[in-house]
């Protein structure tokens, strides 16, 4: 009886913890997270640079996400299409995207409406607008 008694205590131990990092493990959230990462004035354009890092799991082979700019009073400057192309699963890529006859001084606050586009595995999903999660490193901020 104390062998069998041992035998369990000592499968358990060996289990619990592989169990608990898998829960940990399913418990992370998976998402796609878009950083607002630079502003630039760039030859009469206001160049926005973004930190996207696909988190989902899965590759996102097209995202094209609307978005709206808003100058410093919060007056809408500015409604556009951003396509984000492919997005591979874990690992980082920066897209950048100019908003002409735009100074990067007048921006106030930038806004993902949602994703118009978002395929994986060649069909339509609602994976980019799910999983999305928004941060900025300026003072603009990025709102979703």
């Amino acid at each position: 009886m104390s062998f069998r008694l041992f035998a369990l205590t000592t499968v358990l131990a060996g289990v619990l913890p592989a169990l608990a990092q898998a829960q940990s493990a399913e418990d992370t959230p998976r998402t796609l997270h878009l950083e607002l990462n630079a502003l630039q004035d760039v030859g009469g354009a206001c160049r926005l640079t973004f930190m996207a890092r696909n988190g989902t799991g899965m590759t996102i082979e097209k995202v094209v996400f609307e978005a709206v700019v808003f100058d410093q009073s919060g007056g809408v400057v500015n409604l556009s299409l951003f396509d984000f192309r492919e997005l591979p699963a874990d690992r980082p890529r920066v897209r950048q995207f100019d908003l002409p006859d735009r100074s990067c001084e007048s921006i106030g606050q930038a806004l993902i409406n949602g994703a118009n586009t978002c395929r994986v595995d060649g069909a339509e999903s609602d994976i980019c607008d799910a999983s999305l999660s928004l941060g900025s490193r300026l003072s603009v901020e990025l709102l979703g």
